[in-house]
Formats: C-alpha cells, structure tokens, sequence
C-alpha cells in the first residue's frame, strides 16, 4: 500500500515542483520601469513663429507655391510656440553641419538626460548591464554607445546595442531587445537611450514630399532605466505586459513611402509619399489584428466576433478606402492610449479607428504642441504627461502605440505598478498647469497669411542656384 501510495504521489510532487520552477523563473523574467526622463533643452533653443519664418527664409531654392504649402502644412501640423531645434538651427548653419554640430547634439542630451536619472534612480553607472541606444539618423565612429560608455565609465562587460534606422517606431524595438534579454539574464539594470540627430538633415531643397520634414520634427531625447529584479518591483512605475512588433517592409508601397534619399539635384532629405497614411493604416491593422487578443478580455473578444460575423452577413462593411471604426472596444482591456505624435493627422487618425475621446487623444495633442515630434522618445513625453496630470493609477494599463520607417507599427501595454510621487522630475512640471490650453491654434497664419495674396514674381526661384 504504501509503495502504491509513493508510485501515485512522486509524479505528483514533481509535477507541482516544475510549475513552482517555472512560475519562480518567470518572475525573473519580468520587464519593469524604474525610472525615465525626458530631456527639456534649454530655452536659447526654443523656436517660436518669428525664428521658424526666418529659418525658412534662408532656404533660396523656395519659391512662392512652396512657401504656401510650408505654410498650411505649419499652420494645421498642432505644433505650438515652445518647440526646440538643434543649435546649428540659431547660428545659420543648418546646410554645413560638422561632425562636431552632430555629437555636441547628441551630447547636450546624453549628459542631462542619463545624469538626472541615474541621480534620481541612485543607479551607479557602473551597475549598469545594458545599455541600448537608438538614434536612427547618425551613425558615429566609434559608436554613440561607446561614446557613453566612455564618459560613464561603464563596466567592460556591459552588453551594447547600437540601433540605428528605425525612425519613430525605435522605442518599442529598444524595449524589445531588452525584454529578450531578460529572458536569460537575471538581477540586472537596462539603460535605454532614445532621440533623433536632427543638426545634419535639414533638406535644402524644394521638393514638398521632403521640405515636409524640417517643418515637422524637433529636438528631444529620452533615457530610460529597466530591470528584471524582483526585489525592486514595488519601486518600478510600470510592469511590462506584451509587446506585438509588426514590419511590412516587403511591401514596396510600404517600405518606399517614408524613406531618406536625394532630391532631382542631389539634395538630400526625407520623402514622405502621399501613400504614407495608407501604408501607415494597413500596419497598424495588422499590429491590432495580433496584440487584441493578449490585451481585451474574453467577453470583448467574443463580442467583436458576433458582430463582425452579422455584419458580414448584411454587408455593411464599408467600402474601398473609406475610414473603418474598430468593431472592438479597446477601453475594456486599456485605461489610457500613449500615442506617438507624429502629426495631427496621426492623433485624429487613430483616435477615429480606436473610437477615442478628446480626453484619450489629449496626451497626445498637448505634447504635439509643446514638443512637437520628437521621433521615438514622443512617447515618453505623452506618457510624462499622463503622469504630471495625475491620471495613472496603480493597476491602470497604458498601450503604446508607434510608427516608423520601413514601414513598421509597434505597440505595447504597460501595467502601472506605483503612482508617481509629484512632479519634481517630471518635463511637464513648469507647464503641466497651463495645458490643455483653450486653443490649439498656433500664429503663423496671423503673421505670414500675407503670403496667400502675394505675386508670384516676387518669389521666383534664382535660376543660377
């Protein structure tokens, strides 16, 4: 009996031991945010109406319809008056940057950014054991890791990553590489470092699928401090949940449509093609398509299949490229929606097919018109806000949602374990009470609407240059 009772029993205990290992490695495995911080440049780099009107000025190759187009694209972009620009910008010299103009940039960011963190953090440098940095449009040598590496001093055996040529959508691919990471690796700090050379592209030529460009972007930077380590998971601020990366870079419509080459005289710059919100739309379907099920309950999923079953079956889906609303209701699964500021018509265009309200979609205009697109540390801003308005409550669940070049949609849901404690590190913290303002409208229209009226010999473009 008794031998009976063991022969029943072990395979039982061992049973029970293999979950046990396996739920107490999976804590090891956990992705949490410690800390972040957005990088504020300081206010000599702050661009209102007056400076970005004599920027464009400089640029001889304009003629009149150009400067019409810059106008409306400005006028209707959501960006306001306290955006930042590289310092190259202020002195002149945006078509002769130097290497030097390009690393001082980036070293502006580096030395403010990652020194308020690891300050506030209590982090040493040299605990540091990832460090993932992703500035897609500078590819320095040796490395922009390597040159913080070297001015922090970090440990020989730190693992680097140098990402470079994923535009806007390179956050959520850092983070990716980090969740990886701490698959394998247990007890350790990721340094993530994010932002955008903006000093040596500024396109001066006068193709408009390019000029879109200088109008567009702006100076930011993000570091960001995550760990695995289970004894400081009620320390972090958030707690990874899932992540959906989606790439149609073999389509040719979506990896030419948003892409950096040079112009009919050799300038360089960036093309943003007309298809971009058709390729940008198909991706982002097909990111959803994959993360709904990991992040909605069952019900809602449920749900979504009967009414997409009746609708199919009366046909009244929508037809040809005429917008479609989500049949599925994301705010059963999602609290708040981190989306990047890519533009206006990005915000408006995800809010109208997640079925969002003004107040979900506020995060995004409101950083939009403070920082403008700040390439991907956008998000990080969007979520300083959620936290400087003191929205996020613990348990509450964040999604990201990004695009880039390529072309490519991530997107990820965060679980917000600890509820910060005010505003004293916060981007926000000397604006926070101010926004949202009663207006988005910014004053270019008011000061150069003139051009609507003006003749176009005026703006003739020099035929020797």
């Amino acid at each position: 009996m008794d031998l009976l009772f063991y022969f029943y029993i072990l395979p039982i205990l061992y049973l029970v031991f293999k979950l046990w290992k396996w739920a107490d490695e999976k804590n090891d495995q956990e992705c949490y945010i410690i800390d972040y911080e957005c990088y504020q440049p300081t206010d000599d780099r702050m661009v209102d109406t007056q400076f970005s009107g004599e920027v464009v000025k400089r640029n001889k190759q304009l003629g009149l319809n150009e400067y019409k187009f810059l106008l409306k694209a400005i006028v209707s972009s959501g960006i306001g008056e306290q955006t930042y620009a590289p310092r190259i910008m202020f002195s002149g010299r945006e078509f002769s940057p130097t290497i030097q103009d390009e690393l001082s940039e980036m070293d502006e960011f580096f030395h403010d950014s990652i020194e308020k963190l690891l300050a506030r953090s209590g982090i040493s440098p040299q605990e540091i054991d990832v460090l993932v940095v992703n500035i897609s449009m500078l590819a320095a040598l040796p490395s922009l890791s390597s040159r913080i590496i070297n001015h922090y001093k970090l440990r020989e055996d730190v693992k680097v990553f140098n990402v470079t040529g994923m535009g806007c959508s390179a956050s959520l691919i850092s983070i990716d590489i980090v969740r990886n990471i701490f698959k394998t690796y247990k007890n350790v700090y990721a340094l993530i470092v994010t932002s955008e050379s903006l000093s040596p592209h500024w396109y001066s030529g006068n193709n408009r699928s390019m000029i879109l460009a200088n109008i567009l972007f702006r100076s930011g930077g993000s570091a960001i401090l995550l760990s695995n380590k289970r004894a400081l998971k009620h320390r972090a601020l958030f707690k990874l949940k899932c992540l959906v990366r989606t790439h149609h870079g073999s389509r040719d419509e979506s990896y030419e449509c948003c892409i950096q080459r040079e112009d009919e005289d050799g300038k360089i710059g960036f093309h943003l093609g007309k298809n971009l919100p058709k390729a940008a739309t198909r991706c982002f379907v097909d990111n959803l398509r994959v993360i709904s099920p990991k992040i909605l309950p069952l019900r809602e999923l449920l749900r979504f299949a009967v009414v997409s079953f009746v609708r199919k079956m009366s046909n009244k889906s929508p037809k040809g490229d005429q917008p479609k609303k989500s049949l599925i209701n994301f705010k059963t699964g999602v609290d708040h929606f981190c989306i990047h500021t890519g533009g206006k018509a990005v915000i408006d265009g995800i809010g109208f097919s997640l079925d969002l309200t003004e107040y979900d979609l506020e995060p995004a205009r409101m950083t939009l018109h403070r920082f403008g697109n700040t390439s991907a540390c956008s998000l990080w801003y969007v979520l300083a806000y959620m936290e400087a308005k003191r929205r996020l409550k613990k348990g509450d669940r964040v999604l990201m949602i990004t695009f880039g070049a390529g072309f490519k949609c991530n997107s990820c849901l965060w679980e917000v374990v600890r509820e910060s404690e005010g505003n004293a590190g916060n981007v926000w913290r000397d604006c926070i009470d101010s926004y949202p303002p009663e207006s988005l409208a910014n004053p270019y229209m008011e000061k150069y609407g003139w051009i609507q009226n003006e003749d176009i010999s005026t703006f003739k473009i020099p035929e020797d240059e």
